[in-house]
């Protein structure tokens, strides 16, 4: 019997064992997806108890704690403290064999904090006190995270009325680490709801200094934003959507459709699905101006719980896998910009797992030989970030693609302590890749471009790819 989280953990061979230790364990992180808090950075925030780095915000911690009959407060409540929240999760952590969760925990305790213990309502009381000792220590600030899990870059997720005050303080403070913005422009097409859509607007003009009356005034204000953007490094955008949008519409239309909505009336859902379709070719065609990679997060149901969304609001563990038909809209999508010869850089990411050969195959129909793996498959991501749909995203894309080419694993995540979501992911790909090289299916004696395959998943091909 193995001992629990030792260093071969996930390790089940000793070919997977040397492909870790040796090659993958080795490379810095380069982070180029989370949703980090810039101003923590700026900030180099010191963090006051381990419930406030660990379970803040925590929504995958939340929803487990509900599961296990733990009352509301515990979780988001301003009526409870630290401790008892953390007493809460403790009483949890035994219950959550087999999640993620459970190897997460412990993964983070012990890379972090130096801690062995197995968490549980018996050992809570004495992990709480050394973490909260250890995390007034600068060391444990937001930047002392991020160096001891040597980190290179991080990319956040940032709207394109952001001020990016905190990047620009940040890397004028000579911080060695690179933060960098992500655009993330999906208010600019939710046009739902009118009221919402033209306080946006008028936020836009206000950081833009273009005066907003109409459909291209409104691209010539998001344009300027976007050039704001690049000039603070920024190299990739985000797309956060249901499904793809690829209506047919006219430029007539599109225009008629802004002027109805800023003038604060409803759109019909073919209107909606129009407009969205237009501003994902637009914001693609910027991209392409800069050589920006585009990002495409897809298939979520959002806010299921309508109680508790108008109680708490958004990311608080209210979502959930969506069922959506959308390869056609997406080859359609892609397609578009790729005749009009302004497909850039892309990465898609599928949330529901009956879409990972749907997505594999996808990226063949648009590589064109100009850059390697031009159009990646995403790292599994949000429910899917685990041991098994890590798993499942690289089998598809080995099988139907180049995993060598793959740009790797990111943390998608608020919590500074997430950063050995890249050890987990690096393990089970070297347990995958070792478990071929000894079944005789990867020969032996190309072992050298196997270590460099793991060498550039964990880092060199992401590095290269956006050119940080």
């Amino acid at each position: 019997m193995k001992n629990f989280m030792d260093e071969n953990f996930l390790l089940q061979t000793e070919t997977a064992q040397k492909l870790y230790h040796e090659h993958a364990a080795k490379m810095p992180i380069i982070d180029y997806h989370c949703h980090l808090i810039p101003q923590m950075v700026a900030d180099d925030y010191q963090f006051k108890s381990l419930t406030e780095i660990w379970l803040g915000g925590d929504h995958y911690k939340w929803r487990a704690m509900r599961t296990n009959g733990v009352d509301e407060r515990f979780c988001t409540g301003k009526d409870t403290t630290d401790w008892e929240k953390f007493e809460k999760w403790a009483e949890t952590v035994p219950y959550t064999f087999r999640n993620p969760l459970y190897h997460w925990t412990h993964l983070e305790l012990k890379t972090a904090f130096g801690i062995d213990k197995i968490l549980n309502p018996k050992t809570a009381r004495e992990i709480y006190d050394e973490c909260n000792e250890k995390l007034k220590q600068p060391e444990y600030s937001a930047r002392g995270m991020m160096r001891r899990y040597n980190v290179e870059a991080v990319c956040t997720t940032d709207d394109p009325v952001d001020s990016l005050e905190y990047h620009i303080k940040t890397r004028e403070s000579g911080f060695e680490i690179k933060m960098l913005p992500t655009w993330r422009p999906d208010k600019a097409m939710a046009v739902e709801v009118p009221a919402d859509f033209r306080t946006y607007v008028e936020k836009l003009a206000e950081v833009s200094g273009v005066a907003i009356s109409t459909f291209d005034d409104m691209i010539a204000a998001l344009r300027k934003r976007h050039d704001f953007f690049a000039a603070q490094g920024c190299k990739l955008s985000d797309h956060g959507i249901e499904e793809f949008y690829a209506e047919d519409y006219t430029d007539a239309e599109i225009k008629a459709i802004f002027n109805k909505v800023y003038g604060g009336a409803e759109l019909t859902k073919e209107e909606i699905l129009k407009f969205k379709s237009a501003m994902l070719i637009a914001f693609g065609e910027m991209d392409w101006e800069k050589g920006w990679t585009q990002q495409f997060h897809y298939g979520a149901i959002r806010n299921n719980n309508s109680k508790m969304f108008k109680l708490l609001g958004p990311d608080t563990g209210f979502d959930s896998i969506g069922e959506f038909t959308t390869a056609k809209a997406m080859a359609k999508f892609l397609d578009r910009l790729n005749s009009a010869g302004k497909l850039t850089k892309t990465i898609l990411y599928n949330l529901n797992p009956c879409a990972n050969e749907v997505i594999a195959t996808m990226l063949g129909n648009f590589q064109d030989g100009t850059i390697a793996g031009k159009i990646q498959f995403g790292s599994g991501w949000w429910f899917l970030d685990q041991k098994d749909g890590m798993e499942k995203q690289m089998n598809a894309l080995s099988v139907l693609g180049l995993l060598s080419r793959f740009v790797g694993m990111l943390t998608d995540s608020r919590s500074f302590l997430s950063y050995p979501r890249h050890e987990y992911f690096r393990r089970t790909l070297c347990n995958l890749v070792g478990r071929d090289v000894e079944n005789g299916e990867i020969p032996v004696a190309e072992m050298e471009r196997v270590n460099q395959m793991i060498e550039d998943i964990s880092y060199y091909n992401a590095k290269k790819f956006f050119q940080f």
